[in-house]
């Protein structure tokens, strides 16, 4: 059974992968960059003595934890479209760790409204989530076989006659 506190987890994870995700020049939209080559603001720049800095990127499974947890903004409902698409702002913000007055800010609610919405989009995808596993972990109704169903098999051992 997941529970909203998973949940909240799950998408700071996530945020944090994507944001470890390796973004090298020029792989942005285009029309953004400068057709200049950037200043060097001191001559040992110029040659790589800089300090290197260290980028850890994410492995495999932490960058399909993350997709997986992208379509779970999905499950996130609300009463027009741009309550839905504000309830998703809501989450993914929170995942990135925006206090809370910046994302009022941007979804235009006061913090009391925008803490409810976030805790009702945490709940929601918890219930729609357990409600798949639950579908999924029930057998389906099946016809049974005779060996199944506790008849005697026939044939299958190399000392039974078929």
């Amino acid at each position: 059974m997941i529970t909203p506190r998973e949940i909240e987890d799950r998408f700071e994870e996530a945020a944090l992968t994507l944001k470890r995700l390796p973004n090298p020049p020029g792989s942005g939209a285009r029309g953004y960059g400068r057709s200049w080559p950037e200043y060097v603001h001191e001559a040992k720049h110029a040659y790589g003595y800089d300090e290197a800095r260290m980028r850890v990127v994410p492995n495999v499974r932490e960058i399909q934890r993350m997709e997986e947890t992208l379509e779970w903004l999905a499950l996130i409902g609300g009463d027009s479209e741009q309550a839905i698409i504000d309830n998703r702002r809501i989450v993914w913000m929170r995942a990135e760790g925006y206090r809370w007055k910046q994302i009022c800010r941007a979804v235009g609610c006061v913090r009391s409204t925008a803490w409810r919405r976030w805790t009702a989009a945490l709940v929601t995808i918890a219930n729609r989530l357990n409600k798949r596993r639950k579908t999924a972990a029930r057998p389906h109704s099946a016809k049974t076989t005779g060996a199944a169903a506790g008849g005697r098999r026939r044939g299958t051992g190399a000392n039974e006659s078929p």
